[in-house]
This record gives C-alpha cells, structure tokens and sequence, in this order.
C-alpha cells in the first residue's frame, strides 16, 4: 500500500494541487496531513484525491470549525496526537516536534509522523521510522516536499514537488 505523508502547506494551492496530482499518479491510497492546512478553502482541494484524507491541526490552524467542516465529507481533522493502524503498521501522527523521539522509542510504534520545523526528517530510533516530509508549502525553504510512504514495508520516498 502507498500512502502519502504531507505537512506545513500554509495554504500554497499550487503545490497542494501538485501533491494531489502525484498522488493520483503513483496510486496513492491514503494521505496523512501533520498540520498547517490553514484554511478551510485550502483543505478542499485534498478531496480530489478521491481517497482517505487523515489531518491533525498545528499551530497556525486557527479556523479550526471550518476546516472540519470542510474535511469532514472525505476525510478527517482532528487535535494530535493521531494514532491508528495503515496496512499492519502503527502510526503516530504530531505537529510539534517535542515528543517524536519519546514516542518512537516507546516501543509502541512502527512509524512517527510529525512537521512544524519545514525540515525533511527520516531516520531511525528504537527501531521505529520517524519522519517529517518537510514543508509541502515551500514558503521557508523555497523547497516543497512530500512523502510517499510503500506499507508495511516502510520503503519512504521524499519527492521535490
């Protein structure tokens, strides 16, 4: 199974459309936002997708009723942590960095999602996959990333959008 793991779009509708239309292209199954959609208008555009959306609110989220409302036909928005199981694999999703590498450690987890930094992340604790897909929305870096993540193999793919 191929997921798709985004963060930190800040409202950038070209590269939110970019990401929809690799997703679409490389049969992605599922998709997992780590926060910074921003605005309710900007969440829509992930429901071309045409698959399960899964989005936890960060720190500048602050129309947070209108982005549910806005999600909630096809997928969903919810405070972080996320916790659930994709393809046999337990999955923690954050915004904030701060408790990542607790939680991988913990033995809990097979992979640990998280953004807010705008930095790719992907490395291994306690044999637990953490990862940041960097900033989907480019506005710090000038470089907008994703992820394509193969389950349960954990085979991840950082791809420059």
């Amino acid at each position: 199974m191929l997921i798709a793991v985004i963060s930190d779009s800040h409202d950038n509708l070209t590269t939110l459309d970019r990401a929809v239309d690799l997703a679409l292209e490389r049969g992605v199954e599922r998709l997992l936002h780590a926060g910074d959609i921003i605005a309710p208008f900007a969440a829509k555009r992930l429901e071309r997708l045409g698959k399960p959306v899964t989005a936890i609110f960060g720190n500048n989220d602050g129309e947070r009723l209108g982005l549910h409302r806005f999600m909630s036909p096809f997928g969903e928005i919810r405070q972080q942590p996320w916790q659930g199981e994709i393809a046999g694999v337990r999955i923690a999703m954050f915004h904030e960095p701060e408790p990542v590498q607790a939680v991988a450690l913990s033995g809990l987890f097979d992979l640990v999602v998280y953004g807010h930094t705008h930095k790719v992340d992907v490395r291994q604790e306690g044999g637990c996959q953490i990862l940041n897909p960097g900033e989907l929305g480019g506005w710090q870096t000038g470089n907008p990333t994703m992820a394509l993540v193969r389950l349960p193999e954990l085979e991840i793919e950082i791809v420059q959008i």
